[in-house]
């Protein structure tokens, strides 16, 4: 599956749009990650447990659209965005969204 944050593909003509298609995870902070995380806050610098934890809820979200994509019968999908949301205290929703499309190498 080819993803591109393009709204084309060079080299390719689209030759059907299917839709919109998405993917989404949401995740909450541990409490023993978030203190430790509240700790290393005070020092400054990266906080690595939630570099990680971020890394992680962007694949699932991504692995989602993709199967999204393909259940619609896709083999791309452009103009993918993230976007990010809270829910609750310590919750949050990642969201990825493009359009699904089928491609074929251009003439």
């Amino acid at each position: 599956m080819i993803v591109v944050t393009t709204p084309d593909l060079p080299g390719r003509r689209v030759v059907k749009v299917l839709g919109l298609c998405y993917g989404n995870a949401v995740r909450s902070r541990h409490a023993g990650k978030s203190l430790l995380a509240a700790l290393k806050s005070l020092a400054g610098g990266e906080v690595e447990e939630y570099t990680a934890m971020l890394a992680q809820t962007r694949e699932q979200a991504l692995d989602r659209m993709i199967e999204n994509a393909r259940s619609m019968g896709a083999n791309a999908i452009l103009a993918a965005h993230f976007a990010t949301s809270e829910m609750l205290s310590n919750t949050a929703e990642l969201i990825v969204y493009g359009t699904a499309v089928v491609v074929e190498p251009a003439p």
